[in-house]
């Protein structure tokens, strides 16, 4: 059994933000701003919309978002795509000292974004979409077979760096406590155990801790369609 990765902080009664609704579930990255809203103990409306359905293509939802993705959040009159921005949006306006997502110090932010960057082009848009497009979708992308190995063993060099850098095998990416880049990080690991991609024994340790977490477990069953 490993280790449980330390409880996370939750108000006893949600905050109050009505105006907050999240376009989509059924995906990784609507899986992510469902946790971080959940994580920040946020009340929000959902559209529950999925990707590559007839209410993609409607004006309403095109009105949202013109690039047609999901997720999508609307703050009031403010609208937000891209996963990663909305988890930093989320944790900067409405984190408090107790659920934040982000560590306040410049040096502690240096290193989430550091995180982020990696984990956002390293692992999900240069190895992990690759694999996405041509062996979750060679009917829609093509088949590549050329493509999917690059792939593949490009995200095992990237992993495999990660794992030299997960020097406390109780913790997470930042620490003892959830944060967005965590979010980010097991989202491609889910993804990657789909397309059978191997983990190093320190990830896969980690994605058992992080897998523990009520929150994760919580955005789990919100984000399945």
């Amino acid at each position: 059994m490993c280790p449980q990765a330390a409880p996370e902080n939750h108000h006893t009664a949600p905050q109050a933000s009505p105006a907050l609704r999240l376009w989509g579930i059924g995906t990784s990255r609507t899986l992510r701003a469902h946790w971080a809203l959940i994580a920040l103990n946020l009340e929000y409306a959902i559209e529950p919309i999925q990707t590559r359905t007839p209410e993609m293509e409607t004006a309403a939802f095109r009105a949202i978002n013109p690039a047609g993705k999901l997720p999508v959040l609307q703050d009031r009159d403010f609208i937000l795509t891209e996963s990663p921005a909305i988890i930093t949006y989320l944790s900067e306006t409405y984190g408090t000292p107790e659920t934040a997502l982000i560590p306040g110090d410049a040096q502690g932010r240096a290193r989430y974004f550091e995180w982020l960057s990696f984990i956002t082009m390293e692992l999900d848009a240069t190895s992990l979409y690759v694999l996405r497009r041509h062996f979750g979708l060679p009917h829609i992308y093509g088949e590549s077979p050329v493509a999917n190995t690059a792939a593949r063993g490009y995200f095992d060099r990237m992993i495999k760096s990660a794992a030299k850098r997960l020097t406390d095998s109780t913790g997470l990416l930042l620490g003892p406590r959830l944060s967005g880049v965590d979010i980010l990080m097991m989202t491609c690991l889910r993804w990657a155990v789909s397309y059978d991609v191997p983990l190093p024994a320190e990830i896969d340790a980690y994605r058992e801790r992080v897998a523990a977490l009520p929150s994760y477990q919580t955005a789990i069953k919100v984000n399945t369609p």
